[in-house]
């Protein structure tokens, strides 16, 4: 099987020119099929500020009404995902940008209204590889922004790192998949204090013992869990950290476990 590495950059990354330019030129210099897919949520954020827009946010989630939705389409859809398609190319890898409607890649349900009505917001349903499998063979690669639609016209705001799984999961039956959350950290943190406190390993048991404890809490809970998804359905690596794990598997970084 070929290896197929599917990497997730977060807002700091992006949010930062000279840390996204630097990222994607060595970015494209990795060799064999990859995916990228990016957020874009402090741009998001910023743009809706500036319109007069309210932000929402409950539990570190965003609520998404149809204003608030038109700005996420402008931004992770147009200029950040552009963005990056440029600079891909003008680093010599050829790449195409997608929301999960482009080529029907990914497939969501609206969120069903439990306590909180989160609005258009998407839980995958479904991702249909034929599209980027053509172009992984082509040597081009697919860039995905947190976009994906409901086959009846509804374009809804999807976790980027929910959609990374997905993917990494559906092209697990194609490809040996590496999967790479890349951010600001050199991995998931024993001491959110200590810079130096990477946790190397983590595994079901393990996990469960530092959710009890504490130690893993907030934002790093549903990205571990979507860590922990994908391990569990055939994706045969999963690391966490800054992106120089990418070039330099002894750079510290966190890997996931089952």
């Amino acid at each position: 099987m070929k290896t197929l590495k599917v990497v997730k950059i977060g807002g700091n990354i992006i949010d930062d020119d000279i840390a996204l330019a630097n990222f994607l030129e060595g970015f494209a210099t990795i060799e064999g099929s990859k995916i990228l897919v990016h957020g874009g949520g402090k741009l998001a954020t910023k743009m809706a500020k500036s319109m007069n827009i309210e932000v929402q946010m409950v539990d570190g989630r965003r609520i998404t009404d149809a204003d608030t939705l038109d700005i996420i389409t402008m931004v992770y859809g147009g200029k950040i995902n552009k963005n990056i398609i440029a600079q891909l190319q003008a680093n010599k890898c050829n790449s195409v940008g997608f929301t999960g409607a482009d080529g029907n890649v990914i497939v969501s349900e609206k969120r069903p209204v439990k306590t909180i009505d989160y609005g258009f917001v998407g839980d995958v349903k479904h991702v249909n590889t034929k599209v980027p499998k053509v172009l992984l063979e082509n040597d081009i690669t697919p860039v995905f922004c947190a976009i994906t639609h409901n086959e009846n016209g509804q374009l809804l705001n999807t976790n980027a790192d929910t959609v990374t799984s997905e993917l990494a999961i559906a092209f697990a039956d194609l490809y040996q998949v590496e999967l790479y959350y890349c951010f600001e950290k050199d991995g998931v943190l024993l001491d959110v204090d200590d810079a130096n406190s990477v946790i190397e390993d983590i595994n079901t048991s393990n996990y469960a013992t530092l959710k009890a404890d504490g130690v893993i809490t907030d934002g790093m809970l549903p990205k571990l869990d979507n860590c922990f998804h994908a391990i569990s359905n055939h994706v045969h690596k999963v690391c966490l950290g800054k992106p120089e794990m990418l070039f330099n598997q002894n750079t510290k970084h966190t890997t996931i476990q089952a």
